[in-house]
């Protein structure tokens, strides 16, 4: 008998081992083979063991190094069990699929402009082949973030049913929409980076006349005017109006008429609660590594990877502003009387909070290095149990 169930271990290691190509066949031989030898107990260990091997086989994992049995193995249904859910626990811990990391997943970054957004964008696009997903820009004319509404209905269903392109990563210069509103089930994963206002503003102004370092050769829009920001600001020129801060809040607030009404405080409102409820991470421009690596860790399907590329890729930091002057501080406290200002920065420090509360519970710094935390909650005293 001792020697039966040897041979039997040996086969059911080369099973276990085998290609994809026959291992059904196998199975069923060596099902009834067991099923004779040792009646059901076995019978329903190897049935076990092949849904084991299926799942790991479909997720391209099936490497087996050893497998060692002994003749009490079969004689008892609760040691069996014991080790079933060891398994399971195991792979379930190590292999299973959450939520997002569904093939039909789809992530809009709808990006504020000068927020370290292209820098952020271009990782992306440099895992998509790697990690299979797929990346598109979201083109509207003019840059103009509002979408007609029947812009937005083509919008949503494009993401929602353009199968062919999911897994998804789309971004673009555009306003938050909701996708509930338009009757579909599954709703898309928001993500989004915000700025220090002032530094968005002082970054896209000189952007406009200089342009960067990522397409250098590229005419701006205001290539040729040489007034610096601090004048622009002493003469109460247009570029630099506090009105031209009025964007972080309507980009998070949305597509409503209220969301543009500078210094709105529904709109403000509104924003805060987008940011919280609507989306999965806002990260700031000033901690831009610390929020690649969440969402490394929260969403490997897409994101894995992207730290490392991050810190060593050559495109991570290539987008810099050229010519830009920091502002003086006479220029800064004129800027600070504005009631515009004043919501916009009530907003960045809102996302900031709470960009720093996710960022404690989720990495630690050793050593003066970041790393993300391991799971910390397991499951227990699950029924009813399973006979």
């Amino acid at each position: 008998m001792f020697q039966d169930n040897i041979l039997t271990t040996t086969s059911l290691t080369s099973l276990l081992t085998t290609t994809t190509k026959g291992y059904m066949r196998l199975w069923l031989n060596h099902r009834r083979k067991l099923s004779s030898l040792y009646g059901h107990p076995a019978s329903t260990l190897l049935s076990r063991s092949y849904h084991i091997l299926q799942q790991s086989l479909f997720q391209h994992q099936c490497g087996v190094s050893e497998l060692r049995t002994s003749p009490s193995l079969f004689c008892s249904e609760r040691s069996m069990a014991r080790h079933e859910g060891a398994e399971v626990e195991q792979r379930l811990s190590e292999n299973a699929s959450p939520p997002s990391d569904k093939d039909d997943v789809v992530i809009i970054y709808n990006r504020v402009p000068k927020t370290a957004s292209t820098s952020f964008t271009n990782i992306a696009y440099d895992l998509c082949g790697k990690n299979r997903f797929h990346v598109l820009h979201i083109n509207t004319t003019k840059n103009n973030p509002v979408m007609s509404l029947q812009d937005q209905v083509r919008f949503v269903r494009n993401v929602t049913s353009w199968s062919e392109m999911k897994p998804g990563f789309y971004h673009g210069h555009v306003a938050y929409l909701d996708f509930s509103k338009y009757g579909v089930k599954a709703k898309p994963m928001y993500i989004n980076v915000v700025r220090d206002p002032i530094e968005r503003l002082v970054s896209y102004y000189y952007f406009l006349r200089f342009g960067d370092d990522y397409r250098p050769g590229l005419r701006r829009r205001k290539q040729g005017d040489k007034k610096t920001f601090d004048e622009c600001v002493s003469s109460g020129g247009s570029d630099c109006a506090a009105e031209k801060l009025w964007l972080q809040i309507p980009f998070f607030c949305g597509h409503h008429s209220e969301c543009w009404n500078a210094g709105s405080r529904w709109a403000l409102e509104q924003a805060k609660y987008n940011l919280v409820n609507e989306y999965l991470l806002v990260g700031v421009t000033e901690e831009l590594e610390d929020f690649i690596m969440i969402l490394e860790a929260a969403l490997p399907r897409f994101f894995k990877g992207a730290a490392e590329l991050y810190r060593t890729g050559k495109r991570s930091h290539l987008r810099k502003t050229t010519e830009k002057k920091a502002p003086t501080k006479e220029t800064i406290a004129k800027l600070h009387q504005s009631d515009i200002w004043k919501m916009e920065n009530d907003f960045y420090e809102f996302a900031l909070e709470h960009f720093q509360f996710v960022r404690a519970h989720a990495v630690r710094e050793k050593d003066g290095e970041l790393y993300v935390l391991a799971k910390s909650f397991f499951y227990e005293k699950i029924y009813p149990k399973v006979s």
